[in-house]
């Protein structure tokens, strides 16, 4: 899958300085972040659609545009595939590559101490 997925990228890269009249991928990378972004949650809708709705070859063919189309994501915001399989392999040292890490690892800011805070302020009240 990650061979694959390389190749896409690599693919997706060259697309890039392509004619726009004759890449859709070109055309797509384009249009801006924003417009990617969109045809990547109606990839997304369309899976869950199939999901709920078709047969497992509409949902394998849907989940290959879904694939497509985040890859086109990647190029538009600079991120490389083996960014993401970094990631994932930290994931799965973390908590199993089934778990997903719960938000509060990923806080820059120290925790608030809000009971001493509230504290002083009933303090100041009295």
């Amino acid at each position: 899958m990650a061979d694959s997925v390389e190749r896409l990228h690599a693919a997706v890269l060259a697309a890039r300085d392509a004619d726009p009249a004759t890449s859709r991928t070109a055309r797509l990378l384009r249009s801006g972040r924003a417009k990617i972004a969109k045809k990547l949650a109606e990839e997304a809708v369309e899976v869950v659609i199939d999901t709920m709705h078709g047969g497992p070859e509409a949902v394998v063919r849907e989940s290959a545009d879904l694939i497509y189309n985040l890859v086109v994501l990647w190029v538009a915001a600079g991120v490389k595939p083996a960014d993401v399989w970094k990631e994932m392999a930290r994931r799965e040292r973390l908590l199993g590559i089934a778990e997903k890490l719960p938000k509060q690892l990923f806080d820059v800011d120290p925790p608030r101490k809000v009971v001493a805070l509230e504290a002083r302020r009933a303090r100041k009240r009295r």
